[in-house]
Order: structure tokens, then sequence, then C-alpha cells
């Protein structure tokens, strides 16, 4: 079987470090692997030694509808035996959907987002898939409800390398890296500086809880159009103890040495750092949007409360900063749920059982 798979992310991490995890297993299962992204992209280098061949996308700043023509050439060369789109960026969830179309090759893309899209898009832009692979139920039922036909629409969940973070925590090098006292208390939300990541509902209620625990440190790691009218936000409250932190690619040595994950998100497709952070033996506390309930579940790796309830967000947070023994037994819980249900193996094992019955 060979397969050709769009990625036009620029940096490795969300749904571009899942087409690595992907190609891996892919190429372990005897796939021969074809990998179109972004000149200069993150991906070229990580996933190559996975892959048949790379090939590139020049000037893509620049790229428009002209884009159908040279994917269209590229398809009928590599001769695939079936497209995967896994990408937004420039438009190529449509884009290639057509291109594939015209090539008469059979195409399917993955679907990473939940938010809602007229139901007139959603028609136009996945009638050229033969399947829309999204990465939750959660995903699943939004674009049911938009009126895609139950057969055209699969969940297979992204999945997360847990020998990465599963890993002891050095933790004076955890207080020095990010200058924290001996003594803190540390949680971090780990997402895009965004609306809908939900940074303004935390930043509401830290300083009523800092007021019980001034030892409490928060960390917001990740970048985005957000990170001036948060920092502005944090001056204002006066909190000290929080940090922007911007994206570190050494999350995986420190995310086990938090004590609390926290992502109080109004809309999430599934939610990786919580993969991560459950992979580390972390508890998290998440909100009932998207796909999030079909990774924390509540009382046992984490809890849930409803999106944007600021009140239950702080009884949460409180409550699990008093019992450091239920947030051992909850970290303990979430290493068993990701070994158990979202091991890299069985994303592509599901991806594979796709294509499988896509090219039948």
């Amino acid at each position: 079987m060979k397969v050709l798979h769009i990625e036009t992310g620029m940096h490795l991490y969300g749904g571009a470090q899942q087409v690595v995890y992907l190609l891996k297993h892919l190429a372990e299962m005897q796939v021969d692997n074809v990998l179109v992204c972004c000149e200069g992209s993150e991906i070229e280098k990580a996933a190559s030694q996975y892959c048949q061949s790379v090939r590139l996308l020049s000037g893509q700043r620049r790229i428009g509808l002209g884009i159908i023509r040279v994917l269209k050439t590229m398809f009928q060369a590599e001769a695939p035996d079936l497209v995967h789109i896994h990408s937004r960026r420039l438009g190529i969830d449509l884009f290639g959907g057509l291109a594939a179309k015209l090539a008469g090759i059979p195409a399917v893309i993955s679907r990473r987002v939940d938010n809602p899209e007229h139901p007139f898009v959603v028609k136009l832009k996945y009638k050229p898939y033969v399947r829309v692979i999204t990465i939750s139920d959660g995903i699943r039922k939004v674009l049911l409800a938009q009126g895609m036909p139950p057969d055209k629409v699969v969940t297979v969940r992204s999945a997360v390398d847990a020998s990465v973070y599963n890993k002891s925590c050095h933790r004076i090098d955890f207080l020095a890296a990010f200058n924290l006292p001996g003594d803190s208390l540390t949680i971090a939300v780990i997402a895009q500086l965004i609306h809908r990541k939900g940074h303004r509902h935390l930043l509401e209620v830290l300083p009523e809880i800092m007021q019980s625990f001034p030892n409490l440190n928060v960390l917001f790691f990740g970048k985005g159009a957000l990170a001036s009218e948060l920092q502005a936000s944090i001056q204002e409250k006066k909190l000290k103890s929080v940090q922007l932190v911007g994206f570190r690619k050494d999350l995986s040595d420190w995310i086990g040495c938090l004590d609390i994950v926290v992502h109080p998100a109004d809309m999430e497709g599934l939610g990786v750092s919580l993969l991560q952070a459950s992979a580390a033996g972390v508890p998290v506390i998440a909100t009932k949007a998207g796909g999030m309930p079909e990774i924390i579940r509540h009382n046992e790796n984490g809890l849930l409360i409803h999106a944007g309830d600021t009140n239950a967000l702080k009884i949460s947070i409180i409550s699990l900063l008093k019992n450091t023994s239920l947030r051992k037994q909850m970290g303990e819980q979430g290493k068993e749920i990701i070994a158990r249900e979202f091991s890299t193996r069985v994303m592509a094992e599901g991806n594979l059982a796709v294509y499988r019955q896509v090219i039948q």
C-alpha cells in the first residue's frame, strides 16, 4: 500500500507531531509513505526517515487556487493508492480534496478541531473525501449535527508517545529552569495563547486562590496572539507568580514536575497537552467541551467542569492543591489510561484500518 500524506504546518507540534507518529508506525507495518509538506517546515526533517520520498511545496505564502494543479500533477506522478490530508493550513483541506478527485485517487482527511462550520461549507469541503477521520467523538458529533452522513465520519483518536513524558522529575533543575522557590506548588496551562483556550478564566480566579496558597506558581506554556493581552492582565492583577514561558521544546523534561495541569478551554477537539500530562502522571482539570472528556475521566485522572464555570474551576484547583495523595492517585490512573487507550501504535492501526476500507 502506498499513501501520500499532506501536512502543511510549519512547526512540529499538535497535528504535525501526530503525523510523525503515524508515519513511523505505518512504515513499520510495510506501508510506503510519501509526505508532501512546506519548504522549511520542521516535519520535513522529523519524518523523512519514515517516508519513501518527501515532496516540498515552495512559495507557500503565495499559494492559492493554483495549488490544485500542483497537487494533481504530484498525485499523478506518485500514483498512491490513497491521499491523506492532515492539515487545514493554506486551505489544503479544500484544495487537496479537489486535486485528489481530479487525479482519480481516493482521499481521506483528518479533522482536529470542533468548531462548527456552515452546513454549506461542510458539504462543499468534505464532498471529495471518502472518509473524514475525526480525532475525537466530540468532533464527530459536531460534523454529524451539520449533516454529514454517519458512515462517512470515523473517529481515530490522537495519541502520545508516553515514554517521552513518563520520566522522573529532577525537581532542583525544574525550579532553576523557571526561577521558582523551593516550596513551590506549580500549575500550568499548556496551550496556544488564543481566546478559546480559556486562560482568562484561570486568571480571574487566581487572586483568590493565591490568598490560600501563597506558594502557588503558574506557568503558561505556549505562544499566540494573546500574549501581550495576557501579560497585561497578569500585571493588572499583580500576579507576580504567573509566567508566560513560551513554547518549550524541552516540555517533556518538566511536565512531570507540575502539580496540576489546568486546561480551561471553551472549545477543544481533543487536547494533546492533556495526553501529555496524563502520560507524565499529572492530574488535569479540564472542561467538558469537545473531546476532553474522552481523555479526562472525572475523579479518575482529573476533574471536569463546565466551560466558563470559574467558580467550579476555583473549587477544583483548591481541592487538588490541598490533597497530595489524591493528586498522586489521579496521576497513576492517568498513566494507565494513556497506555491502554492512547498509544501511537493504536492510533496508527486505526488509520490503517480506514485506509483498507477505502481501498477495498
